[in-house]
């Protein structure tokens, strides 16, 4: 009967709204404590993938070719393609993790030439990190002139997921990775919503946005590098300002400025600079805080002396600068602290407001297409990647479902335990996700009560010695 009532209760919690809701941050090696760079993302969406997937490197026949895939997590199923919520993606000849005996196998929407070498990789809704340390975080943006499109044959074949991956399969360094996303904007489209990726290696750390283009052909895309000794987040709202040419920390297709001119959305800073932002109209979602508010508190947090206001003047306010110096070096507990982060202690406060769930649950469900923060009860898992610095080989720090009740486990860039796999449409308590549901819905349906005890024993299990999940490479 236990067993039952618990399914009942973490599969309601499954049955909410999808929003864009992602969370997005960077530690430069400069700003770390053991000299590693680091990249976390909070994938925010309900009806998201919540597996880990290793994909092994391989060597592919001289000129063969390889497949894009669409995704329902850009937009929606895409029953004629195979693309739903679970399993994202069924595609045996990527990985073991991706064969669902059973399923339809998901139609490619375009190919690209294929490399003779391609690099084995850590997969999610989106390409987490790679076996040389090169490092992905993802967060959707808003664009008021083009918010979405959709894809149709003929159109872009590239969301950035699929971005991301053949990034991962290819390059070792995040210029190369920006390059190469650029190019393939460039040749062969983009569809969906814009996007940012952070891209980071061991040395040096970037910020990589884009949108689409209203003829369904190319896109816009800049790319800007994250000063080393800097922390970076980014909330479902473009962060890039000035577009400046000749500038070595930019990068961004030539006819980007004519191309913001030609489509009629230039729009200039204070200065006159040409500002992709302010082009882009990246204005907030659902609330005029949605965004800003969680880029606030976490600068807020790594850099409490610089005592930024919590209200700014406009959607398109500079008062919070792309990227921060903290007070003190952070590291992998510190960010974790920030994704598990309700503004406590603020006025903010969630489980404050009159909105709180109950026993002062900070998680506010469907009104959190209203002002949000980091923690959030969307969230079906999120993962801090770290490489380089005093480190053998990349980590991939991984929490499924909510991260305020389900510690981050760290895995090498190798094969996955089987219990790191589910579907939503099937509960079993085998299965890492669903004990982690089980925690989550017992947890926000009790918080004040059951919250001291969960965080010492999540904190507990992330201080634990050599609790590798997969030994790291020797």
């Amino acid at each position: 009967m236990l067993k039952k009532m618990i399914a009942g209760m973490a599969l309601v919690s499954l049955m909410t709204v999808s929003a864009e809701a992602c969370t997005v941050m960077v530690v430069t090696k400069g700003a770390s404590a053991d000299g590693s760079t680091i990249v976390s993302h909070s994938n925010d969406g309900r009806g998201a993938e919540m597996n880990l997937i290793y994909v092994p490197a391989k060597d592919h026949p001289k000129g063969s070719k390889r497949p894009v895939y669409p995704t329902a997590v850009a937009l929606d199923v895409m029953p004629e393609y195979n693309a739903f919520d679970q399993p994202n993606l069924v595609a045996p000849e990527r990985s073991e993790g991706y064969d669902y005996p059973g399923k339809p196998r998901t139609v490619p929407i375009g190919y690209i030439p294929e490399v003779e070498h391609t690099y084995a990789y850590m997969d999610a809704d989106y390409g987490v990190a790679n076996e040389h340390g090169l490092m992905f975080g993802e967060c959707t943006d808003m664009s008021a002139h083009l918010p979405e499109v959709p894809y149709k044959k003929g159109g872009g074949i590239f969301y950035s997921a699929e971005l991301s991956r053949v990034a991962l399969e290819r390059c070792k360094t995040a210029r190369e990775a920006i390059r190469l996303m650029g190019s393939l904007i460039d040749e062969y489209g983009l569809w969906g919503t814009a996007e940012t990726l952070a891209v980071a290696d061991k040395e040096e750390a970037w910020v990589f946005e884009m949108q689409m283009s209203p003829t369904g052909k190319g896109g816009l895309w800049i790319a800007e590098k994250i000063p080393d000794g800097d922390f970076f987040i980014e909330a479902n709202q473009l962060r890039i300002h000035a577009i400046r040419e000749g500038d070595p920390t930019q990068i961004f297709n030539p006819r980007l400025p004519e191309m913001l001119k030609e489509l009629g959305w230039a729009a200039y800073d204070e200065e006159g600079r040409l500002d992709w932002m302010k082009s882009l109209q990246s204005k907030e979602f659902h609330h005029p805080y949605y965004s800003k508010r969680r880029v606030w508190r976490a600068m807020s947090l790594v850099a409490p002396s610089r005592n930024l206001p919590s209200r700014v003047a406009d959607w398109d306010s500079k008062t919070y600068p792309l990227s921060i110096r903290p007070d003190r070096k952070l590291n992998v507990e510190d960010i974790a602290r920030i994704h598990r982060d309700y503004y406590q202690g603020t006025k903010f406060d969630k489980s404050k407001s009159p909105l709180a769930g109950l026993y002062g649950s900070p998680y506010h469900y469907v009104v959190e297409m209203g002002e949000r923060s980091i923690l959030s009860s969307k969230t079906s898992y999120s993962h801090i990647s770290q490489a380089g610095g005093t480190l053998p080989s990349p980590v991939v720090w991984m929490s499924m479902d909510t991260p305020f009740e389900n510690p981050f486990i760290p895995f090498a860039v190798s094969k996955v335990p089987e219990e790191y796999r589910a579907l939503r449409d099937t509960y079993d308590p085998s299965k890492m996700f669903w004990v982690s549901n089980q925690v989550m819905a017992l947890t926000q349906g009790y918080f004040n009560n059951t919250a001291p005890t969960v965080k010492e024993a999540v904190e507990g299990a992330e201080k634990t010695p050599c609790s590798w999940s997969v030994p790291p490479p020797a």
